[in-house]
């Protein structure tokens, strides 16, 4: 004897529907936005002292926090290794995912990282152990069309929107910027201080200042012009063009501690580099600095360190003379700085480290591990707290070729201690 059709139409409709539920209940917890924090199980790693000289190889950029950690970024994932100067990356010592929002940026101050989502939210971590500091929501990023190389070395070299101020006293503030909107959060608490409309993207960042002022590029109406921002209040402080400058500035930030923040001069020029000039940062107006002119030089402190006929050549940023000059190098550029240390590379790819203020040689190694060899360009670079990180590019470099043709090898990244 069979089912009667109408228990059986009912049946169906309700395997159905627990069918339907069973799913919705997946898809939830699959595509469901989430977050997981794998924090710290074993202590917190000593500062290294390696010896100078080539430490290893990496497939990501590295950014070294509080002397102890290497922190990457991922699609969707921040994450921590140890020993600062092992030769390869090693499993995370910690780990902060989320989804479905991608990673735009990292930046660190002390033992903070804090990193930017594609959702605007911000999360600051505690270095040594992984934990959750305390959650914000920013500005929503400004939108891309850059690629995204698989180093991830823009995201935490050069993180586009994120900004540090070191202010009297020891107070950090981290600028948040994208198209419509900037605020000011307190890097301690993640309170947020201020938050302002922005024009568009007829404005642009360009980073801020060693006394903490947010630098922009604002071109919305009329020529462009150099607006200064603080920190604490998110007001603009003063507006500036250099005198007879272009309408259309191209500016480059100078002598900045880490990335673009805490910069010590600018160069503005016109299209092309037509007319390029430097100018030191003050508390004012900004100085003009000859020394500052031509492309290529570099500012550590007091000292304007460039190459010329190959010969280093330091100088006075405000009065231009000549303080040192270091003629045994060979043929090199100036590749990048950090406070107490300039580093250039020579045409073989051996990176010389000058004591900035004096020119005396600190350290030279060859940019070379395994079997590597020396024969690449190179690419996107980092310095602080010691090292330097170098992307290897294959030659001849083609800027719209994929990873596998644009990277040297699977390991692109070779790091140092100086």
């Amino acid at each position: 004897m069979g089912i009667p059709r109408g228990r059986r139409r009912l049946a169906m409709a309700v395997a159905a529907l627990l069918a339907t539920v069973a799913v919705a209940v997946i898809g939830y917890r699959v595509l469901a936005p989430a977050e997981v924090s794998t924090v710290a199980r074993a202590e917190y790693p000593a500062a290294a002292r390696p010896a100078a000289g080539v430490i290893g190889r990496l497939p990501v950029a590295p950014l070294i926090v509080d002397g102890r950690l290497r922190v990457y970024a991922a699609h969707r994932q921040v994450y921590a290794d140890r020993p600062v100067d092992g030769r390869y990356r090693t499993s995370p010592y910690w780990s902060y995912r989320r989804w479905p929002a991608e990673l735009t940026g990292v930046v660190a101050s002390g033992s903070t990282v804090v990193s930017r989502w594609s959702d605007g939210r911000l999360v600051a971590l505690d270095a040594s152990t992984g934990r959750v500091r305390w959650r914000a929501d920013g500005p929503a990023p400004a939108r891309s069309t850059a690629v995204v190389r698989r180093t991830g070395a823009a995201t935490v070299w050069n993180p586009s929107g994120l900004f540090l101020a070191n202010r009297a006293g020891g107070r950090t503030v981290l600028t948040v910027t994208g198209d419509r909107q900037a605020s000011g959060v307190e890097m301690s608490s993640g309170r947020e201080l201020w938050r302002t409309d922005l024009p568009g993207r007829c404005r642009s960042d360009i980073g801020t200042t060693a006394s903490g002022q947010l630098i922009g590029l604002d071109a919305c109406a009329g020529p462009a012009t150099i607006e200064f921002r603080d920190p604490v209040t998110g007001l603009v402080s003063e507006r500036w063009r250099p005198p007879g400058g272009p309408n259309n500035l191209v500016v480059t930030p100078l002598g900045c501690r880490t990335g673009r923040s805490e910069c010590l001069a600018l160069r503005t020029a016109g299209p092309g580099d037509a007319g390029g000039r430097g100018w030191l940062l003050d508390s004012g107006e900004p100085l003009a600095a000859p020394a500052l002119d031509p492309a290529g030089v570099a500012v550590v402190g007091e000292q304007a360190v460039g190459v010329v006929d190959g010969t280093a050549v330091g100088r006075s940023t405000r009065s231009g003379a000549e303080v040192w000059r270091n003629a045994g190098l060979g043929p090199a550029r100036v590749l990048a700085t950090q406070p107490g240390r300039v580093h250039l590379l020579t045409e073989t790819n051996d990176l010389v480290t000058l004591d900035p203020a004096t020119g005396r040689l600190l350290s030279r190694c060859t940019l070379n591990v395994g079997s590597d060899g020396t024969g690449w360009a190179p690419g996107a670079v980092w310095a602080e707290a010691g090292y330097v990180a170098v992307e290897r590019l294959r030659e001849p470099v083609d800027p719209d070729g994929d990873d596998q043709r644009y990277y040297l090898t699977a390991e692109a990244v070779i790091l140092a201690a100086t």
